[in-house]
């Protein structure tokens, strides 16, 4: 997808938030940068629009009545057609606990309030693209008792039984693919800040801990080393 193409009707950001004036604004911007918008009100709304539009990315804040942003991402990443949206979590919790939990449930990038809607449009831009990125001809990569399948984002795990079949937020995937391509190459935080995530998208080093550790928790932690004062590599 071209860049004229990331600023078209036929990309659509889901807005989620409370907070009438806000939801406004982001609107009237995103729709004046070309971008198709849906919007929602609270967290339950919020699951019923992506399930009906299947957005190309969510903005989601997280005190909202009915149901928090949090569950909705933990939702969200538990939905065979939903989990790979990316996620940006806009809210006025701007505590590092709060950043923390909002990864951990699989929030690609993390805004806190207030904002300016410049940001957030530059944020969806650079968000889009870091997604389109992986969208390229299927490509499977085999490394131990791994098989990670970029055309469905799947992760087969070999075992004594056949294989085991997982699924990954997007995040956790590309990170665990872009690993997996150079396997015993050590890479610092920042480099897979720039290489996963993109250099134009803003993200702190904890984001790349944060997925390393649940990446870890779903295949096992014997495949990916951390390098101490360095960053991580995947074992040869």
């Amino acid at each position: 997808m071209t860049e004229q193409q990331l600023g078209t009707k036929e990309s659509t950001i889901l807005v989620v938030d409370d907070e009438e004036d806000l939801l406004s604004l982001v609107e009237y911007n995103l729709d004046q940068e070309g971008f198709g918008v849906v919007l929602a009100r609270d967290g339950v709304e919020a699951l019923e629009q992506a399930r009906e539009h299947d957005p190309d990315l969510i903005i989601l804040d997280i005190m909202m009545p009915k149901m928090d942003g949090i569950e909705v991402c933990e939702k969200l990443r538990k939905d065979a057609h939903l989990r790979t949206i990316p996620i940006m979590m806009l809210t006025a919790r701007n505590e590092e606990d709060d950043k923390v939990q909002g990864l951990d449930v699989g929030a690609d990038i993390y805004l806190g309030k207030p904002v300016s809607v410049s940001v957030i449009v530059s944020q969806t831009r650079a968000l889009l693209r870091s997604a389109h990125r992986y969208e390229d001809p299927p490509d499977q990569i085999e490394v131990h008792n791994l098989r990670v399948d970029r055309d469905r984002y799947l992760v087969y795990q070999e075992n004594g039984d056949g294989e085991t079949e997982m699924r990954f937020p997007r995040k956790e995937f590309e990170l665990l693919y872009f690993l997996a391509s150079h396997p015993g190459r050590v890479f610092s935080r920042q480099e897979i800040l720039d290489e996963v995530w993109g250099r134009d998208v803003y993200v702190v080093d904890r984001t790349v801990d944060v997925h390393i550790r649940k990446i870890r928790e779903k295949i096992g932690s014997e495949y990916i080393e951390t390098v101490k004062g360095v960053g991580y590599r995947m074992k040869e």
